[in-house]
């Protein structure tokens, strides 16, 4: 009787050990994958925000895609090759037309990067660009649009002449034959230019000048915004929502130390020399500004790009959609 109740008492024990055994088993964690989030930015202010994030271990699995122009990235978002695109904001409603509103923005990126440049000493103000030539890149672009919007509200488009050049350095080449030219360039060019000529400064900004114009309680001069796939957002949201978190504290960490990021800057091809860097990204506006306050900056933008010319931002206004505001 007593082996038989030892025996008992052993099998017992035998089925409680396994028992618990299988509970730990069903209730052990298995390590989550990372999520992977392909992402696409411009070689230029618009990217700036990222470097700090690209050199620090994330949740996320990050794939960054450095490209020269917006074009290389356009089709990769339509195509659904990248998650998450840094791109100019015209170039973003675009993009939510090409898709059929498949794309939302997330955040914005970058403010105004644009500056009138020359040696010019008598420019004080936006008035005295009266009778002037001024020299910018790209006819039917951003900087295009934002020029002829500042001059038309200020009386001034029928009095300056506008010389256009295919590239930023062609203005530069410019203004470094002639001081007194007057030149409408983004940073870092704005700093790249001044720094290898003495005489030349900036003596507007296209940001203040906007802001003028807008009142602080308008639109703002948005040049970069970020856009997410929205097929993308819906399966993986918690990505998407820490990728805007380790945005935000890159975009403050290289407005808090220049140095650092003006070597990131180097590292990534976005400028060629660390001096010049460190005394553009001051002057670069990179911002991670999301909700509420990113609509409104951004819709009030794109209404004043649609009124200039519709084709710039896709034929029509993107829709309520557009905005994505948690």
């Amino acid at each position: 009787m007593k082996r038989m109740n030892k025996l008992c008492c052993f099998l017992l024990s035998m089925i409680l050990c396994f028992s618990f055994a299988g509970c730990s088993k069903e209730n052990a964690k298995e390590p989550e994958e990372k999520v992977s989030v392909r992402v696409g930015g411009l070689k230029g202010p618009t990217s700036m925000g990222l470097l700090f994030m690209m050199e620090e271990e994330s949740e996320n699995q990050y794939d960054f895609k450095m490209a020269t122009a917006a074009d290389e990235l356009l089709p990769l978002m339509v195509q659904g090759e990248l998650d998450i695109a840094l791109v100019p904001a015209n170039v973003a409603a675009v993009l939510y037309q090409k898709t059929q509103g498949g794309v939302s923005v997330i955040d914005l990126n970058t403010l105004g990067v644009l500056y009138m440049v020359s040696g010019d000493t008598s420019i004080e103000s936006i008035a005295d660009l009266k009778g002037k030539t001024i020299y910018l890149t790209g006819k039917g672009t951003t900087p295009d649009y934002v020029l002829q919007y500042l001059l038309s509200e200020n009386y001034l488009l029928e009095e300056c002449k506008l010389e256009y050049k295919s590239e930023a350095t062609e203005v530069a080449a410019v203004l470094s034959e002639d001081e007194q030219a007057v030149g409408f360039l983004p940073q870092p060019f704005v700093t790249a230019a001044c720094a290898q000529n003495d005489a030349l400064k900036v003596v507007l900004s296209a940001n203040e000048e906007w802001t003028k114009l807008q009142g602080e309680e308008g639109s703002r001069m948005v040049t970069g915004v970020t856009v997410v796939r929205k097929a993308f957002l819906e399966e993986h949201k918690e990505a998407v929502e820490l990728f805007i978190t380790e945005h935000a504290k890159s975009v403050e960490a290289i407005n808090a130390d220049a140095q650092a990021g003006a070597a990131l800057c180097v590292k990534a091809g976005i400028v060629a020399k660390e001096p010049i860097a460190r005394k553009a990204i001051p002057n670069c506006n990179i911002v991670c500004i999301t909700g509420e306050e990113m609509k409104q900056a951004l819709e009030g933008y794109l209404k004043v790009l649609y009124a200039q010319a519709p084709e710039s931002v896709g034929g029509k206004l993107p829709g309520e959609d557009f905005y994505y505001v948690p």
